[in-house]
């Protein structure tokens, strides 16, 4: 159509793609780097700021497409499902096209953000699910076995914001949806497309401290699972060396 737009109003070109981030004492990890990959390809970033003690903050606000800074003065981190309300709300107020729900240590693979554009300019669906990869010891392997095996079924990040759509988020403390619930029931596309999740490439001991974190906040696994909690601590996981794929750029 002449003005760009399809099916229901949705617009087939031009889309802005915003990255929505929720962020607590994350300087001096991945952070940074995160921020100036997804400045390579996103139109802008949307953060709230879980009442960091570091600078994280400051950080955050040092990068030109990081359009809205929320601060919270007080933690939400035992109310989950509030502080992605809040993110999204947030992101509402920039107007967006596409949100891409990103964590402050994944990095999208070359050859995924080639395929950004075409994925949001069309109005054929409303939801992308990429496949996410839990890194672990390093950047250079990846984990699969019983417990860690999240790649092996596409996860939704991306999303069309449609306003007047019903958004909700199921009231969970922990291991809240980063991106409300009611989605499921819009026209989506699952990919192959890849994402590294870099939360736990760091040492025994900081992983150590996430699982003493986790069994202080869900001793009972009513948020999520006692024997993936314990699989934190397996000594020798099963790990695979990740392959990068080329940029596919249309």
């Amino acid at each position: 159509m002449a003005n760009g737009l399809g099916k229901g109003g949705r617009k087939k070109t031009g889309n802005k793609l915003t990255a929505m981030m929720q962020v607590r004492n994350e300087a001096g990890r991945y952070l940074e780097a995160a921020l100036a990959d997804l400045s390579g390809f996103v139109d802008e970033i949307v953060i709230v700021d879980d009442a960091s003690t570091d600078d994280t903050p400051e950080l955050a606000a040092s990068f030109e497409k990081v359009v809205k800074l929320v601060r919270n003065k007080e933690s939400l981190f035992h109310k989950e499902w509030l502080l992605r309300e809040l993110l999204w709300r947030a992101a509402e107020e920039t107007s967006p096209d596409w949100l891409l729900a990103v964590d402050a240590d994944e990095f999208y693979e070359d050859y995924t953000k080639g395929a950004l554009r075409e994925l949001i300019n069309q109005d054929e669906y409303d939801t992308v699910s990429f496949r996410m990869y839990d890194f672990w010891d390093s950047v250079t392997h990846y984990r699969e076995d019983e417990w860690w095996n999240l790649h092996q079924r596409p996860m939704m990040t991306l999303v069309r914001y449609l306003p007047g759509y019903h958004y909700a988020y199921p009231k969970r403390a922990h291991h809240a949806t980063r991106l409300p619930f009611t989605y499921s029931a819009l026209p989506g596309l699952d990919t192959e497309l890849r994402i590294k999740h870099f939360g736990w490439a760091g040492s025994a001991e900081e992983r150590r401290a996430k699982y003493d974190r986790y069994m202080k906040l869900d001793p009972q696994g009513q948020w999520g699972s006692l024997g993936h909690y314990a699989s934190i601590l397996e000594p020798n996981p099963r790990l695979i060396r990740w392959q990068e794929r080329e940029r596919h750029d249309e």
